[in-house]
């Protein structure tokens, strides 16, 4: 850890380190150094990202933009609101070793804590005035200045096709325990696809977003107020639906997404207008008419998304996600109808006046 931290542009000596284990996907270490400002290094996972060198410049295209938006701004007030990075001594944005492993720099941001799930309405408001923000003010980013860093990751019909060969190739016994939910996901077909259909045909506009917006991924002070958007590795083009969407799937669901005991799996109303609230106040201006007519089918197509990717791996044998048991996936599979049961029947109290 202290060779690698020292191959960057930093001003300290490097004192200690310590694993960071809240994220799944990258290696995360806090540096602390001999002074009071500290860093975050980070060892990108390039089995899930393939492009690791234009997953690095989206952020750093990212947190530039947000720089100069902000500019008005103190240096230590920017130091909090803003995700930044420090580049290595090969004037590289990253620093390669071992010829698999790449690694980047950024100053921590001290005094803020997250928040694994949502406890009461102000944090669910704060959390969407928090990422309504990031998104209006990256609205003017030209999207085409990011790679997809996981190409088709929230395509419906590229979800279908898959589930569709998983249903082709699947055992017969997981197909028998599953068949509620395949004849489920039938008859919501045709709905789950309006939001690509009105993507592919321009109906809504290509935007900058996060990708990864679970409440996790927002840190806040110690009134709970939002400071800063974490985790941009997933910013890249997409549609605001995809962001609005999958924040209200995890923030709404009154249990874990590995809940069994489906009479605990409800969808948070009360939550949903909290977050709703807020991030309409900091994006609602920047948003067209028809964009905002469809985030609440946004919430359950979201839902809906990750109900088929379990299922798929379900009867696909569990080759993605980590399963604990043989029906794992196919409880995951439950717990997210539940979810989006709950909310269907509470779906007209979801649509926002224009």
């Amino acid at each position: 850890m202290h060779s690698i931290f020292d191959q960057f542009e930093h001003k300290f000596n490097f004192q200690s380190y310590s694993e960071l284990t809240s994220g799944h996907i990258n290696n995360t270490f806090l540096i602390i150094t001999d002074s009071c400002e500290h860093y975050v290094l980070q060892c990108i996972n390039h089995h899930v990202f393939k492009n690791v060198p234009g997953l690095i410049s989206n952020k750093v295209t990212v947190s530039n933009h947000l720089l100069k938006k902000l500019n008005d701004l103190s240096p230590k007030e920017i130091g909090k609101k803003v995700l930044c990075f420090t580049k290595a001594k090969n004037s590289e944005n990253f620093y390669y070793t071992d010829g698999i492993s790449y690694w980047n720099l950024m100053p921590y941001i001290e005094a803020g804590k997250i928040h694994e799930v949502v406890t009461h309405n102000e944090i669910a408001y704060e959390g969407g005035k928090l990422m309504g923000e990031f998104l209006n003010l990256t609205s003017d980013l030209d999207h085409s200045k990011l790679i997809e860093v996981i190409p088709k990751f929230h395509d419906m019909s590229f979800r279908f096709q898959q589930y569709k060969l998983a249903i082709q190739s699947a055992r017969v016994d997981r197909l028998k325990k599953a068949e509620p939910y395949i004849n489920w996901v039938s008859k919501l077909r045709d709905e789950m696809l309006i939001l690509q259909h009105l993507k592919e045909t321009g109906k809504i506009p290509i935007r900058v977003t996060h990708n990864d917006t679970k409440i996790s991924n927002m840190l806040f002070d110690e009134k709970n107020r939002g400071i800063c958007v974490l985790d941009t590795d997933t910013v890249m083009p997409g549609i605001i639906h995809y962001d609005f969407g999958d924040a209200i799937r995890t923030i709404c669901n009154t249990a874990t997404e590995d809940e069994t005991d489906l009479s605990k799996v409800e969808f948070n109303l009360e939550f949903y207008k909290s977050y709703t609230k807020g991030f309409l106040e900091k994006m609602g201006g920047v948003l067209t008419p028809i964009e905002i007519q469809y985030l609440p089918l946004a919430a359950k197509t979201m839902i809906f998304i990750i109900v088929l990717r379990f299922l798929t791996d379900y009867l696909n044998n569990d080759v993605y996600f980590k399963t604990k048991y043989p029906e794992h996936n196919l409880d995951r599979t439950k717990n997210q109808f539940k979810l989006i049961h709950s909310l269907e029947q509470q779906f007209n109290e979801m649509i926002i006046d224009l």
